[in-house]
């Protein structure tokens, strides 16, 4: 039996008694080939990956060894919370699932890459009559002249 101890906001604390076999078994667990293993031993040691992804690593090898997920989470530096999402995303859908998120949904950019070229352009050329040089409005303002974009704010031009 493990001893859990529960302390609520209210400072009122009660003791849980859960039996370990219960505590031990995982729903989803990780069982990684050698080449997987491998594989994911090189992302710590050879090339420049993005610590959220080392640390999915991390956590992805660790689990593999058995470890418990509040030990996994104590030495990565991670909540248990997401060790278990690492764990369901990996038996659903592999590594590559559980390494990398995937895209979000959201509006398309206004600035697509024709428009920033268009944009450099213009700040490469001579500004307006009157003007000694270009300014985030006149930018804007031009763009939508050319019909280039509908519209946009001063404020997203820079942003390209």
């Amino acid at each position: 039996m493990v001893k859990l101890k529960i302390v609520s906001y209210i400072r009122h604390e009660s003791t849980l008694y859960i039996p370990e076999d219960i505590m031990s078994k995982k729903i989803h667990q990780v069982l990684l080939t050698d080449q997987a293993r491998q594989e994911l031993t090189s992302y710590l040691h050879k090339g420049v990956h993005p610590s959220r992804v080392l640390n999915r690593v991390r956590v992805l090898l660790l689990a593999d060894t058995g470890q418990s997920d509040g030990t996994i989470a104590a030495q990565v530096g991670v909540i248990m919370g997401t060790v278990y999402i690492l764990r369901r995303r990996f038996s659903t859908g592999g590594v590559d699932e559980a390494l990398y998120e995937k895209p979000r949904p959201g509006h398309k950019p206004k600035v697509t890459a024709r428009i920033a070229a268009k944009l450099c352009s213009m700040v490469c050329s001579d500004p307006p009559e009157g003007y000694s040089r270009w300014t985030l409005r006149l930018l804007a303002d031009r763009l939508v002249e050319l019909e280039r974009i509908d519209s946009i704010s001063h404020t997203a031009v820079p942003e390209r």
